[in-house]
């Protein structure tokens, strides 16, 4: 089969196409024939070493396919079924879970890693749905606390998280705030926003107040370095703000009192951390199912262009997802 990876860390001109041979499913795997690979920052950054993988290493985690073989004990699947999935814990030995990635013809993973198709979805935008709409429902339904008709703020809301979490939120009937560039001001009101502020404005901070004066019950920021007491200021009582994304350029908050005096919890996360992570897959296939969420599909790129594809979505502004198909 064919595979897209790379034996050292580095450029995305690392990544390679080479031929190698299928893994045999384990007892608790399935192999499915990939019939779309998602693409994330996460893949970029495992690309360039950030993460203690082992090489060589098959790119990407979102996947969506047909199963054609099944381990002894495979569970409900059979050969035949339609799938989509995630596998978060990227590990040559499968040491922490995961044999291989899913920039490939052929992909053998967990079956905790997966889970039924729904009819009316394309396999390329379940394919791009996992990591994305996993993170928006743990951050809307899990970790924060959205009341009743209550205020989110999304920051990004053009962007593949931020565009899932505000058609998310929009399902829940909250009144629903983001940040976005003019350019995707419009879509981003498709997507659900009731107000979209610019995420360059110098006085998004009154802004947002002005807008919401009694505050913001629910935050997802993707650049908490940048937004964090911003974030803090705007934040309602007993507010939750939750912090995702790689902040790799650690958040200076000048002001905690504010947070104390209005018991505003902060939370960081990160999807790749759930294991298993199929139970949060069947809910997103069940928004999807029914038509509460969809997946923007930016571009699509073949298997040989998935150096381009690592280098666009570290690079370029585009609204959604990028995927592969192999």
């Amino acid at each position: 089969m064919r595979v897209a990876r790379y034996h050292e860390f580095g450029a995305p001109d690392v990544i390679e196409v080479e031929e190698i041979e299928p893994l045999e499913p384990r007892s608790d795997e399935v192999r499915v024939s990939v019939e779309a690979a998602g693409v994330n920052p996460c893949d970029a950054l495992r690309r360039q070493g950030l993460w203690d993988d082992e090489l060589p290493l098959i790119s990407g985690s979102d996947f969506a396919g047909v199963v054609e073989a099944v381990g002894d004990s495979g569970g409900e699947y059979a050969v035949g079924d339609e799938v989509f999935g995630t596998v978060p814990r990227l590990n040559v030995s499968g040491s922490r879970g995961d044999r291989q990635g899913v920039y490939a013809e052929r992909a053998t993973v967990r079956t905790d890693r997966l889970t039924s198709l729904p009819e009316s979805v394309p396999f390329a935008e379940a394919a791009a749905a996992g990591i994305v709409s996993g993170t928006a429902w743990r951050a809307l339904q899990e970790l924060g606390e959205l009341p009743p008709r209550g205020t989110a703020l999304i920051h990004g809301g053009s962007g593949g998280v931020g565009h899932v979490a505000v058609q998310l939120a929009a399902a829940m009937g909250a009144n629903v705030f983001a940040t976005a560039s003019p350019a995707n001001r419009e879509i981003v009101r498709e997507f659900g926003a009731d107000r979209v502020f610019d995420y360059r404005r110098e006085d998004l901070e009154s802004a947002i107040e002005q807008a919401a004066p009694d505050g913001i019950d629910l935050l997802l920021d993707h650049m908490f370095e940048t937004h964090c007491q911003l974030d803090i200021n705007v934040a309602a009582k007993d507010g939750d703000v939750l912090v995702i994304g790689n902040n790799y350029d650690q958040p200076q908050i000048t002001d905690l009192t504010t947070a104390i005096g209005k018991d505003v919890t902060i939370q960081p996360f990160d999807t790749l951390n759930l294991d298993p992570i199929d139970d949060t897959l069947a809910q997103i296939s069940r928004l999807m199912a029914a038509g509460d969420i969809t997946i923007e599909i930016a571009r699509k790129y073949t298997l040989a262009e998935a150096a381009e594809a690592h280098r666009a979505v570290s690079e370029d502004s585009f609204v959604g997802k990028l995927v592969i198909v192999p």
